[in-house]
């Protein structure tokens, strides 16, 4: 499989890797396994002082490498700036925090002294995505290496210099050259990868195919993933709610990164008293956006990452269309210029029994429903495989407190917007994966919790 920098600007392929073959593959485990034997000896305050130094090296490069993101998968400059600081943020929590999310815990028993201890597992491997190409990476290697492991890095194909800069980045740091590698393989040569007895875990954040395949090849060889699959969030409003704030965060909710992200809010669940009024103000909003070049400040909405994204997005909406959906604005990739840029879409009156009701999204495009009450609210935001984020908006207490109750996700934002946030646990149910990255369950994820009975 190719690994190559095409833009999706201009569709310009501007750099092709070759992939690394068997013996380079083994020569990186090498170091990968040679290199956690010294580092996992390291302490605390040497792990935070080159955690803190990264923090250091992504601020003042963060225009460099938003354009490497934004050359790379398209999204907006000013997001991928935000993106390199938000990177920045989780590098410094984990460095503060790590030595006492890892101390021991004290436990009384029938001992004369027992506790919890927590100890690194050694080379973990982490297959990222391509939509948030450094924090995705940043969020599985700063606990990871605050704990005392060594990670290698299998990135998406399509995002080659963003992994290289990432090793870049945590070598200068002052980490040791095998504590963080990267691999560019394609994803045909992961299997082995994660069978190989050096590599201890892994973590994948992608797709339900990709999830499910790690989540087998590891599950043979008896050793722990950490999935962070698809979504299709709702956006539960309720006729309580602040109407203008709810409208204003939709928009952010679904655009988000060109409407690529796992937790964007994709199907919006309107209750029938607020739902033409929420209509008018989103279609208003979503005309004003701007359409165009990621590299311009000014910009709203850039390109999707891939041709095939493209297609496959158009596709669904023509589904839903055939199956009897109305399309409110938008509809169709943008065909003036070159690039793969699909306009911001909205669709109603999609029927609750076909395929696209329930599937995933991953662009520009809402999916408008209507609801009587709660109750239906609760019911349709539920009737899909993912669990992954949700938000609603409401001002009753009763009704907050059923919302947070009843919906099936691993996260409910009530009145905001649907993030991931350092100090807060991140991951999803059902078909969305499981497991949890960030804040102290996240570091947990890959560590040996080891009980110590001492008389």
């Amino acid at each position: 499989m190719a690994i190559s920098t095409i833009n999706p600007t201009t569709a310009e392929k501007l750099k092709v890797f070759t992939p690394l073959t068997s013996a380079e593959i083994d020569k990186k485990l090498a170091l990968a396994d040679s290199t956690f034997k010294q580092y996992r000896k390291t302490s605390f305050a040497q792990r935070s002082a080159w955690l803190n130094r990264a923090a250091e090296i992504l601020e003042k490069n963060k225009l460099e490498y938003a354009r490497i993101m934004t050359t790379e998968m398209g999204k907006p400059i000013k997001s991928a700036i935000a993106e390199v600081q938000k990177c920045a943020l989780v590098c410094r929590y984990y460095a503060e925090k790590a030595p006492k999310f890892l101390a021991d815990v004290s436990v009384a028993t029938d001992a004369s002294e027992s506790f919890v201890s927590y100890h690194p597992l050694g080379v973990i491997l982490a297959v990222m995505p391509w939509n948030f190409p450094f924090w995705q990476v940043f969020r599985f290697a700063a606990p990871a290496l605050m704990a005392g492991n060594v990670g290698i890095l299998k990135h998406a194909s399509n995002v080659p210099q963003c992994a290289l800069a990432l090793e870049d980045i945590i070598q200068q740091a002052g980490f040791p050259p095998g504590a963080f590698q990267t691999l560019l393989i394609g994803a045909e040569q992961v299997k082995a990868v994660i069978e190989d007895d050096r590599v201890k875990a892994a973590t994948l954040t992608g797709s339900e195919p990709a999830g499910a395949s790690l989540a087998s090849a590891a599950g043979k060889q008896i050793k722990k993933t950490v999935l962070e699959l698809g979504g299709s969030d709702p956006f539960i409003v309720l006729e309580s709610a602040d109407l203008e704030s709810a409208v204003a965060t939709a928009v952010t909710a679904r655009m988000l990164n060109n409407g690529q992200s796992c937790i964007a809010a994709k199907r919006f669940i309107l209750a029938e008293a607020i739902a033409d009024e929420f209509t008018e103000e989103l279609i208003t909003k979503f005309q004003a956006l701007k359409v165009g070049d990621p590299m311009s400040e000014d910009t709203d909405i850039g390109p999707l990452a891939t041709s095939a994204i493209l297609t496959d997005l158009d596709q669904q909406v023509q589904t839903s269309v055939q199956a009897g959906a109305k399309i409110l604005i938008g509809g169709k990739p943008l065909s003036d210029r070159p690039g793969n840029f699909y306009p911001p879409t909205i669709l109603t009156d999609i029927p609750l029994d076909s395929p696209t009701a329930k599937e995933e999204f991953f662009g520009p495009v809402a999916l408008l429903f209507r609801v009587k009450n709660i109750d239906e609210a609760i019911e349709l935001a539920n009737d899909i495989p993912f669990g992954l984020g949700a938000s609603a908006w409401t001002t009753n207490p009763q009704e907050r407190d059923r919302l947070i109750k009843d919906i099936e996700a691993g996260a409910v934002f009530i009145n905001g917007l649907v993030k991931s946030d350092p100090r807060l646990p991140f991951g999803g149910i059902k078909r969305s994966g499981y497991g949890r990255e960030l804040s102290i369950q996240g570091i947990h994820e890959f560590v040996n919790i080891k009980t110590v009975w001492i008389k």
